[in-house]
């Protein structure tokens, strides 16, 4: 049993990424590894020829099963949804990251919500873990011609969404830089000059705080939208600077109380979206009342 715990912490990283871009909760990401574990303690492993692809397969079927219960829920949430934010991944933990594999930034968990649960569990295994067609059919339960028809069209859903356009990290951070040093700042021209045209603000409150209820377009809806929380935060709150999904983001504090975490997309010199957690529940907070 020893081996086999040994075995299963070496490869938890890895199984904690997959099942985190799966789900878009760290939280249950963790229930759902967990669940695996509990189903590796008690398998054969003499009967179990590749033990990793084992757990993969196991952690992506439950991950599968997950997505399609909770669509119909998803049905009844109040407001935007956005994926639970990775908070708390200081600079000591930067091979945790790595480990995580690519991608894990919230535009990017934002674009994997869009696609149904089997799309999303193909592609991760092809993007993600380099997975094999063979191997990916393996998992899926399907055949190889199936899953890459199964990826072509996740891909193109993906692809269609994605910004198309390089951005330097220096030039996003300083935009990043920029956006919290004056989101809460009465000078709404300041904010405003960082706003492209089209940017788009997408908040998650879960009817739980007050929160935008639709996604707002345009530079106008934005900027009202930040004198309204300059006016909230009447120089009690603070805006600071930090890793969010692996990317500079923006938090929002009163005092230790953190009210929203919020990540950007930029061209590298204006900023496009804007994706604001407030969710109590996603934020490991219980009782706040925020207004982003």
């Amino acid at each position: 049993m020893r081996d086999k715990t040994d075995f299963f912490q070496t490869l938890r990283p890895k199984l904690f990424g997959l099942a985190y871009r799966l789900l878009g909760s760290r939280a249950d990401a963790e229930d759902l590894l967990q669940d695996a574990w509990l189903k590796w303690s008690g398998a054969d492993a003499a009967t179990i020829r590749d033990a990793e692809a084992w757990l993969v397969t196991v952690v992506t079927r439950l991950g599968i099963d997950q997505l399609r219960q909770r669509r119909a829920r998803r049905e009844e949430y109040l407001g935007p949804w956005l994926p639970e934010p990775l908070l708390g991944l200081g600079d000591h933990e930067g091979e945790r990251l790595a480990d995580l594999g690519a991608d894990i930034s919230m535009a990017f968990m934002v674009l994997l919500e869009r696609l149904g649960a089997e799309e999303r569990a193909a592609l991760l295994l092809r993007e993600v873990l380099e997975h094999s067609y063979e191997q990916i059919a393996a998992t899926l339960g399907k055949n190889a011609a199936a899953c890459r028809q199964i990826i072509s069209r996740a891909r193109r859903r993906v692809r269609e969404e994605r910004p198309r356009f390089a951005v330097d990290g220096e030039a996003h951070r300083r935009l990043v830089e920029r956006f919290a040093a004056t989101l809460l700042e009465a000078d709404s021209t300041a904010f405003a000059e960082l706003l492209a045209e089209d940017v788009s603000w997408m908040a998650d409150g879960g009817g739980l705080v007050s929160a935008a209820s639709k996604t707002l377009h345009g530079v106008r809806a934005s900027t009202r939208l930040a004198r309204g929380i300059a006016r909230r935060a009447a120089g009690q709150w603070q805006a600071r600077v930090a890793w969010i999904n692996g990317e500079p983001g923006v938090l929002v504090l009163h005092g230790e109380h953190l009210h929203a975490a919020m990540t950007l997309v930029s061209d590298g010199r204006q900023i496009r979206r804007i994706y604001a957690v407030l969710n109590p529940h996603k934020l490991g907070q219980t009782s706040p009342d925020a207004a982003t």
